[in-house]
């Protein structure tokens, strides 16, 4: 029974990663999509949402059937509940940059980012990459100090995201409400990506201590 318990866990862990990896890629891609108008980039990332949501299914129905086989307890149930939470921040993830990738499909071919805003968009998705690349790095590893680092990249993508709002509530804005307010949002997809990012860091941090991250 231990055997098949490390087994299952084996795969849950992995396709976790699969998980951290493919959202790392798709918000990759809906960046690209953001700042260069590329309807290719833009429409993959929305057809390949559904491959993170079956991850997610898999990890969830897994975590299900080890729970009703095996009545884990203590910290092995800590390992199957935490992995469950852990997914569910990675599909929001992944519907986050489906979110950013469809911001750019509404407008195309025309971009959505005016050029005031080209660089801290930038920013936004080079955080954004470094916090999934980093969590793909703490669920291999189970490090928690590499998951404790995702609060400090948090705390950069909430000044870029102060630094996007203030842009567009300056009185001389030229772009009009409109324009304003697409960028409020996509600002605001970013911010809610690394949110999630920090959730499982503290998920990860909590199932390697046993304490929770403050």
């Amino acid at each position: 029974m231990r055997e098949e318990f490390r087994a299952d866990l084996l795969q849950v862990g992995r396709t976790l990663v699969a998980m951290a990896e493919a959202i790392q890629a798709a918000m990759q891609r809906a960046t690209h999509a953001l700042l260069k108008a590329d309807q290719t980039d833009a429409e993959q990332v929305c057809d390949r949402d559904a491959e993170i949501d079956a991850l997610y299914r898999i990890v969830e129905d897994k975590v299900y059937d080890v729970i009703a086989r095996q009545a884990p307890v203590a910290s092995d149930l800590r390992m199957v509940l935490t992995a469950l939470h852990v997914a569910g921040d990675l599909e929001r993830m992944g519907d986050l940059a489906k979110h950013v990738a469809r911001a750019a499909l509404r407008r195309h071919p025309a971009p959505v980012i005016p050029s005031e805003l080209t660089e801290v968009v930038e920013r936004m998705g080079e955080v954004a990459d470094q916090l999934a690349g980093k969590i793909a790095i703490a669920l291999i590893n189970l490090d928690a100090v590499v998951a404790a680092q995702l609060e400090r990249d948090d705390d950069v993508m909430d000044e870029l995201h102060r630094q996007l709002l203030n842009t567009i509530l300056k009185p001389d804005w030229p772009h009009g409400v409109e324009t304003a307010v697409d960028a409020a949002l996509l600002g605001r997809f970013y911010e809610r990506y690394a949110d999630h990012a920090v959730n499982v860091s503290r998920h990860v941090i909590f199932l390697v201590t046993g304490e929770n991250a403050a």
